[in-house]
């Protein structure tokens, strides 16, 4: 135990647990001897699998009911590690990974929010993440999996001890083979962090080209359908009380849902997005789906009753329409990502300053650090594939496939930086690739200057590669800010 207690301190006490626990884990995986307890992938989730037996705090017995060491650290600790193994997820046995979520989120209802996030998440990434609870191991029976995750095949072995080549035509040696094989499983983080939602991304193809029909009326809907929603859209323009609109939500829902109606075209058909904010923040609130996970109807509210309100923003929204929007996309944070976040970023003209509190405050309150940063690299550095965007056929000509840099823009990544979101070396390459293109565009900009002294301030170990041509760049900035950017370029 006592080998882990700097990995845990890092966990506890890091303003970036993830990258620093990934390079701490890689530089002892290396330097661990034969004297003390080898520090590997597999004896670190052991640890944390470790069942352990419940005190009574009445009687001082033990109680029947086990828990794994994971869950007897503070909450803030258990979502930090999830998170971690999430990101590096690649150097980890993905069995092992996918148990200890179960393992959790088949715990006991008093569960913190933000630890059954990151479980989930977990869950997400994994390719086997099927959430079928009976194929989870129990705690009592004490089951491991008796080889190491990093170590070679049986067959690589069989064949080690018949001679020293492992294959005849190619010249390496066992030795070398088996640390090539277990370094190579302990590099790449930037590669770990952008397979992050990869999985979940493929499960979306047949989504997302559903929900990119030529038009909203493409699709066959019976008479009796397209009456009743062009009755339901007269109602939503016109708002008579709250109790009414819940009603209405609910009439929404079943003639999507349970009619045998299309529930995009359906929606098409209503223009939800039409109604004022407070008839909005109802319909939001009513339309929310039972699971977490489903992301088609969760994903076809938002772009149908907010994204387009959004979308054409010049004034700052209001509360009640925020205070809905954070709760909904807390709730369902994949489908904000696709159905909010990504079309009001990749917005035709850019995103303006309406616009950008309300993506900052969705970021902050509504989605794990871990979910943003994996969010930052598709948008960053992802080909157009990965940015999936779900919208209203009405509405994809306001949106475009690549982002437009805009002061906003540049104030939303310093939002980010500054909530410590782990961005990796590939995001700050293509940051500092868009900052030299925008120099002379952006000169007198404040707002650019104040995210170049952020962007130097938080990702310095980065930017070593690029100090000259920083440099190059701060000097064409005409704000007070030069001298100050340029004192902390001078001391990378």
């Amino acid at each position: 135990m006592e080998q882990w207690v700097p990995l845990f301190d890092i966990f506890l006490n890091s303003p970036t647990p993830e990258s620093e626990a990934s390079t701490w884990l890689k530089q002892s995986f290396s330097a661990s001897s034969a004297t003390t307890a080898p520090i590997t992938t597999r004896s670190f989730l052991s640890l944390l699998m470790k069942p352990l037996d419940t005190i009574d705090t009445s009687t001082g017995a033990p109680c029947t009911n086990r828990v794994m060491f994971l869950q007897t650290l503070p909450n803030m600790v258990q979502a930090r590690v999830l998170s971690f193994l999430a990101l590096d997820r690649q150097r980890f046995c993905g069995r092992d990974l996918a148990k200890l979520a179960r393992n959790i989120l088949s715990g006991s209802q008093g569960i913190d929010f933000w630890v059954q996030k990151a479980a989930r998440h977990l869950l997400d990434v994994m390719p086997e993440s099927n959430y079928e609870w009976i194929s989870c191991l129990s705690l009592d029976s004490g089951e491991e999996e008796e080889e190491e995750f990093d170590s070679l095949p049986d067959w690589l072995k069989d064949s080690r001890a018949v001679s020293d080549s492992i294959l005849p035509w190619l010249p390496i040696s066992a030795e070398e083979l088996n640390l090539r094989t277990v370094s190579g499983n302990c590099e790449n983080d930037d590669a770990s962090l952008s397979q992050i939602g990869r999985d979940e991304d493929e499960d979306m193809d047949d989504v997302v080209e559903e929900m990119t029909i030529d038009s909203p009326t493409s699709v066959h809907l019976e008479l009796e359908i397209q009456e009743k929603a062009i009755s339901l859209k007269e109602q939503v323009v016109n708002f008579q009380s709250t109790s009414k609109t819940v009603g209405l939500a609910n009439e929404i829902r079943e003639l999507c849902l349970e009619k045998g109606g299309d529930s995009f075209a359906v929606l098409g058909l209503i223009e939800p997005w039409l109604a004022d904010d407070e008839t909005a923040s109802v319909l939001l609130s009513h339309l929310t789906s039972g699971s977490e996970e489903e992301l088609t109807w969760p994903s076809q509210v938002l772009c149908s009753i907010i994204l387009p309100k959004l979308l054409v923003l010049e004034e700052p929204a209001s509360r009640v329409l925020m205070a809905a929007t954070v709760e909904y996309c807390k709730l369902h944070q994949r489908a904000a990502e696709y159905a909010l976040l990504f079309p009001l970023i990749l917005r035709q003209e850019g995103i303006n300053n309406p616009m950008y509190d309300v993506i900052a405050r969705v970021i902050k309150e509504s989605l794990h650090p871990a979910h943003v940063s994996s969010f930052c690299q598709k948008l960053l550095c992802g080909e157009k594939v990965e940015r999936r965007v779900i919208c209203l056929p009405c509405h994809k000509y306001l949106i475009t496939d690549t982002m437009v840099w805009t002061e906003s823009l540049f104030s939303l990544l310093q939002s980010i930086l500054n909530h410590n979101i782990h961005f990796t070396q590939s995001s700050v390459d293509h940051i500092v690739y868009q900052v030299q293109q925008l120099a002379e565009k952006f000169s007198n900009s404040l707002k650019f200057g104040n995210f170049l002294l952020c962007l130097v301030t938080k990702c310095s170990p980065f930017l070593k590669p690029h100090k000259l041509m920083l440099t190059k760049v701060v000097e064409q900035n005409k704000t007070f800010l030069t001298k100050s950017i340029l004192c902390k370029l001078a001391g990378l």
